[in-house]
């Protein structure tokens, strides 16, 4: 069996054998419905994943989903413009850095349909690729932008820059309401919702469904799940550490199975973790060592914040709706005194 363990590309993924957990008709639902959708999920859970199969299917891709529910979902198979925009893979350090990441994106977006910038705002540039999207193909554009909240994210240690880059996305994100009439399909995915970006603001029509139930496991590895497709790997790993198939259940459960989306929902792995588990026949952390959230580290190695007392802060979903309480109060309250100590 192929694992496909950092594999965001759908087409790479169904091209290449990898073993796929068939989310394609909680996708279809979602299209069906039409409209702009949210998402929150922790990092390497899968969204980038989830947003290349959207971007597939939209192209009319049917060879990519053979076998899987789409299949014989979808009957039209209709190909419409996909402007896709991924801001992962950069480290948002300074102010010039989110300006270059969407100059690069909106040149290229420009090219592809025949656009001459007109302006330097990468809002009024983005509308102007809409509507040239629009009338070149005849048909209304989809977007789908993956972790659109990474540059304010990450400069929770820098306010300036996190003010800055929330501003120009703040312009970038409106035009999804500016061009509304010109747009199928709208899918965000992030770590948090900023209430502050008017792109929550100014969508009416914008459905947070981070917390739905019959979306809960839209990325991941449920239960379900990893007894349908990966019945054989777990009788391996039981095998390689002298335990019987039960208690090799119970010890991935106790391990990766820590994720409840919404209430008395079935509990869901994080897929890489879950993954190399099954790959290397190992119980090992491996999210935290990959995923190690440095500014953290950096807080608590240089206050008294004591980290054992985490798992006795609770939040409710009403909580979970800025950058600002996406830590515990205490912990955020001594990030912005160890900031301005830098």
């Amino acid at each position: 069996m192929l694992y496909p363990i950092g594999i965001q590309n759908f087409e790479k993924l169904r091209e290449g054998g990898y073993v796929y957990i068939d989310k394609t008709a909680k996708i279809y639902s979602l299209v069906s419905n039409g409209g702009y959708y949210f998402l929150s999920r922790p990092r390497r859970f899968g969204k980038s994943l989830l947003v290349s199969t959207m971007e597939s299917y939209f192209e009319g891709r049917k060879d990519l989903f053979g076998g899987l529910a789409m299949e014989s979902l979808e009957k039209d198979w209709l190909e419409y413009p996909v402007l896709h925009l991924d801001l992962s893979g950069v480290s948002y350090d300074s102010k010039e850095v989110l300006s270059e990441v969407l100059n690069r994106k909106l040149s290229g977006w420009e090219h592809q349909y025949g656009v001459s910038a007109m302006s330097d705002i990468p809002g009024l540039r983005f509308q102007d690729v809409i509507d040239a999207a629009y009338a070149k193909t005849g048909r209304q554009v989809v977007i789908l932008i993956d972790e659109y909240d990474k540059p304010i994210i990450d400069n929770l240690d820098r306010p300036s820059v996190q003010e800055y880059n929330r501003s120009v996305l703040q312009g970038f994100y409106s035009v999804l309401n500016a061009k509304d009439g010109c747009i199928r399909f709208g899918f965000l995915t992030g770590v948090t919702k900023i209430v502050k970006l008017s792109v929550f603001s100014g969508l009416n029509n914008l459905r947070d469904i981070s917390l739905l139930p019959q979306y809960s496991d839209i990325c991941g590895i449920s239960g379900k799940d990893l007894h349908k497709y990966f019945e054989e790997s777990v009788k391996s790993i039981a095998e390689s550490n002298s335990m019987t198939e039960e208690q090799c259940y119970t010890k991935l459960a106790e391990m990766y199975d820590g994720y409840h989306f919404s209430k008395n929902s079935e509990g869901v792995y994080n897929p890489f973790s879950l993954l190399n588990s099954l790959q290397d026949m190992e119980f090992n952390g491996y999210w935290f060592e990959t995923g190690t959230p440095t500014l953290l580290v950096k807080v608590m190695q240089r206050t008294s914040f004591d980290i054992t007392k985490l798992s006795e802060e609770e939040a409710d979903s009403t909580l979970l709706s800025t950058v600002n309480t996406v830590l515990p109060s205490r912990l955020h309250q001594m990030i912005g005194e160890f900031s301005e100590s830098e």
